[in-house]
């Protein structure tokens, strides 16, 4: 029987793939989001890349401009699409994966994720953090940025679901519930503390975190 996990992780999945045409409205829309983009110059980015849940490519580029190399992944074929359009930096590779299943292959010296974190169910986040623990080379970081506590206040927020959710709807109607997870820069620094990382995390303005975090020595 699948766990209520499963069924909003199938449903987040099929959300983003037909999203995909969608998906770029808000950095168009929202000055703040334009204004978060340019705070990837300021993020510890170096060396060789992973990054997480790639969407449309919207901070892929960003990040090849700084690495040398960039791996980027996600779970829809329809947001790479996308991606691998708006960028064709020689040193960008993407891959299709379920980040919940995959393994590093090869460890970076950088994992980054852009409003990924918040879209993890709280029974997996320790799972997740051994993933990224696992693809971290010697002296690596996680660096990521996200949607804080204000911004739940744009969201229809599922009070009733087991894990916690909001509903979102396409352009024609069609509703679905995706994972989403408002965390406080405080207490996900203590989260991540109590598993064992190093990690500074922090407002960004009113609706954002961002933060950058190292593995448990010997972690991996």
């Amino acid at each position: 029987m699948d766990s209520d996990d499963d069924a909003l992780m199938r449903e987040q999945i099929a959300y983003y793939r037909a999203h995909a045409g969608e998906y770029d409205r808000p950095y168009a829309e929202r000055e703040e989001l334009r204004q978060l983009l340019a705070v990837a110059d300021a993020l510890p980015i170096l060396g060789d890349v992973l990054e997480l849940a790639c969407g449309t490519g919207q901070w892929t580029g960003k990040l090849a401009a700084r690495a040398r190399s960039v791996t980027a992944l996600d779970a829809a074929d329809e947001t790479l699409a996308v991606a691998r359009a708006r960028v064709t930096a020689p040193n960008v590779r993407f891959v299709r994966a379920d980040l919940f299943t995959w393994q590093p292959p090869r460890r970076y010296d950088t994992v980054f994720f852009a409003f990924w974190l918040s879209h993890i169910p709280p029974s997996r986040l320790p799972g997740f953090w051994d993933t990224v623990a696992a693809a971290l080379a010697p002296h690596g970081k996680a660096v990521f940025v996200d949607d804080g506590p204000g911004a739940a206040a744009r969201e229809e927020v599922l009070d009733q679901e087991p894990v916690p959710a909001v509903l979102r709807q396409l352009d024609d109607g069609s509703p679905y519930r995706v994972v989403k997870v408002f965390h406080d820069a405080g207490e996900l620094a203590g989260r991540l503390a109590a598993l064992g990382w190093s990690a500074d995390v922090r407002p960004m303005g009113e609706s954002f975190i961002a933060g950058a975090a190292e593995p448990p020595a010997g972690a991996g």
